[in-house]
């Protein structure tokens, strides 16, 4: 037993030194977790959500040194609601305030007081659950406090064996959630968030048996590990699609009304942690914004995230050899793509009148565009900072061997460099980060094209060779029917709103080589625009060389689907054509009424 621990009780170091060890086996065990879990959707991350909001805890107690246990499980907490990630890493976050808000100041702990400290954990635990279920983490929180309290009642002073003893019994819980739960009776497994849980039990006994030499060393810089397969198990439509988090802070957050008006939304897996000044929300809903709306009623709302459940299952249970593709959602990518190809998007954040969304999330385009008309402010646009890049460059990487990114040219954004600070600190070595010196529609091509190369079994290694050949023969212009709204941006000069008024000339901006953009011509008048627009684009179309083209619209649909008429009608060897909304990424620039076009010279990835 490890010196710092006496027989009755552990001290601040020793309480420290035990949650390290007990983190440590949550990490080095978290694929094994992943590969189980089902329930409450089976998106094959609750190993690595756990892991994550640990490896948060366990930086915060390992930066400086705590005197006592309280202090100990009060950075704990506090860390645990700042870093929570998924439904069990906010169940985790409610359980550590609990044991802090019990233990208080503490400078060691009894047995009697880790009995009263996991009972509130349990119970802040359960209470943060909308609908608590039995078979679940919360069965085993409560198996093990229910085991050291009857210790603690029988009079038991040793610490380490009352600690063993109870561990049994949060072990006979786990063994039994599958009674409980049908969904984990039917996959055959245990509860994945249960595990996770008795794996930091684990630990934290390890270290009481054997100390120091207990701690599993682990990279928490490299939390993605190659593919783990998942448990058979399917998204179905009943399920929410979007896993939501946001951090509420505000003076004196009322847990009980916040909870009364989530749960007025169409909502599952509700789970509200933390204090009166800083509350972190998780649910499970399909519409993102209804969520962050509500919450914005009870303070400001920040560390805003909405996942995928439906993409992120149908990527876990894909082949594990097939590479991963990502983009940004300044790239314009049909959704029915999106879908088909499995293609993953990191929201772009937007910024209109003091209120912040995440792109085509908690703001979708055709809002968006309302609101580039109403607001008195011109929209901003910022890239995803690197955390929102590497959760999903984590997750993926836990089912997928390789992964591209396919990012927004360097030459018009920071964001490029916020996933390659994120694959820096997830694995360099499997993540491949391509610069398309495009935008928008022309981004979206190669993001296209990357994902079918994927699907035909390309190596990301060939996948980036074959992007950077298709850069030279893949633009995009943009018929800007507004310069205002450039000018407003600072995008445009002051100048050139007054000039094309004065001339009535309709810009038209392209992709340059270099990956900015520039001025390519006009079109003098205002009639006919889009049809002009398309002739345009027709003659820049060779017609002995097949081409794909991808038109995206900012809230002019029915314009658009005229200049794919007229497109069509000329005869050219078009492979493909699409039509969808213009992100915000493209549109806070062009303004409501411009058109954009991607043009590809298109050749199939052959299958390896």
């Amino acid at each position: 037993m490890a010196a710092s621990f006496s027989f009755q009780r552990v001290s601040g170091y020793g309480t420290r030194r035990a949650l390290i060890a007990g983190i440590h086996r949550v990490i080095a065990r978290r694929d094994d977790t992943n590969r189980i879990n089902v329930f409450p959707v089976p998106d094959g991350d609750t190993g690595t959500n756990m892991a994550f909001t640990l490896a948060a805890v366990l930086q915060g107690v390992k930066a400086s040194r705590l005197a006592s246990a309280g202090e100990v499980m009060r950075r704990a907490a506090a860390e645990a609601i700042d870093g929570a990630r998924g439904n069990s890493g906010a169940i985790m976050a409610q359980f550590f305030q609990g044991m802090s808000e019990s233990l208080g100041p503490s400078k060691r702990i009894s047995l009697e007081a880790l009995a009263r400290a996991m009972t509130q954990g349990s119970n802040l635990a359960r209470e943060a659950m909308a609908e608590p279920r039995e078979g679940t983490i919360l069965s085993v929180i409560q198996a093990f406090a229910v085991g050291l309290r009857e210790q603690s009642e029988t009079g038991a002073r040793d610490f380490r064996g009352g600690f063993v003893r109870a561990l049994e019994s949060a072990r006979d819980a786990l063994r039994r959630t599958p009674e409980q739960l049908a969904v984990l009776k039917q996959a055959g497994v245990v509860d994945a968030g249960a595990k996770g849980f008795v794996d930091l039990l684990e630990g934290v006994a390890e270290f009481i048996e054997h100390g120091r030499k207990a701690i599993v060393p682990v990279d928490t810089e490299q939390l993605g590990d190659s593919g783990v397969e998942a448990t058979p198990g399917a998204y179905s439509a009943d399920m929410h699609r979007f896993c939501c988090e946001c951090v509420l802070s505000g003076e004196d957050v009322s847990r009980g009304a916040l909870k009364s008006a989530l749960l007025a939304l169409p909502i599952s897996s509700l789970v509200i942690a933390g204090t009166r000044e800083k509350v972190r929300i998780h649910a499970h809903i399909d519409d993102p914004c209804l969520l962050f709306e509500a919450a914005e009623k009870f303070g400001r709302v920040s560390a805003q995230k909405a996942d995928d459940m439906r993409q992120q299952a149908a990527s876990a249970h894909s082949s594990r050899e097939q590479v991963a593709i990502v983009a940004d959602s300044a790239a314009d990518v049909p959704p029915e793509a999106l879908e088909e190809l499995e293609i993953h998007l990191v929201p772009v954040r937007i910024s209109i009148g003091g209120r912040d969304y995440l792109d085509r999330i908690s703001l979708s385009p055709k809002q968006f565009y309302q609101e580039v008309r109403e607001s008195p402010v011109p929209p901003r646009t910022s890239q995803p900072p690197p955390g929102d890049f590497r959760r999903l460059f984590e997750f993926l990487l836990s089912h997928h061997q390789q992964l591209v990114y396919v990012g927004l040219s360097r030459a018009l954004s920071g964001t490029l460099q916020s996933a390659e600070s994120a694959a820096q600190r997830t694995d360099p070595s499997r993540i491949q980060i391509v610069d398309t010196f495009s935008g928008s529609c022309g981004q979206g091509l190669m993001v296209i094209w990357a994902a079918e190369a994927a699907k035909a079994g390309w190596r990301a290694d060939e996948i980036v060779a074959g992007l950077t050949e298709l850069r030279a023969k893949t633009t995009y212009y943009a018929m800007i029917r507004d310069v205002r709204y450039g000018v407003r941006g600072g995008r445009a000069p002051a100048y050139a709103l007054p000039l094309t008024q004065l001339l009535r000339v309709t810009p038209i901006g392209h992709g340059r080589k270099d990956g900015k953009v520039g001025l390519k011509t006009g079109l003098w008048g205002k009639s006919r625009l889009p049809e002009r627009f398309a002739d345009f684009i027709a003659r820049k179309l060779c017609p002995t060389k097949q081409w794909r083209v991808l038109i995206g619209h900012c809230d002019v649909q029915d314009e658009a689907e005229l200049v794919r008429r007229r497109l069509l009608a000329k005869g050219l060897p078009i492979e493909r054509t699409w039509v969808m909304d213009a992100g915000a990424g493209i549109g806070a620039h062009t303004g409501p009424g411009s058109i954009v076009i991607g043009v590809q010279e298109y050749q199939a990835p052959v299958a390896r």
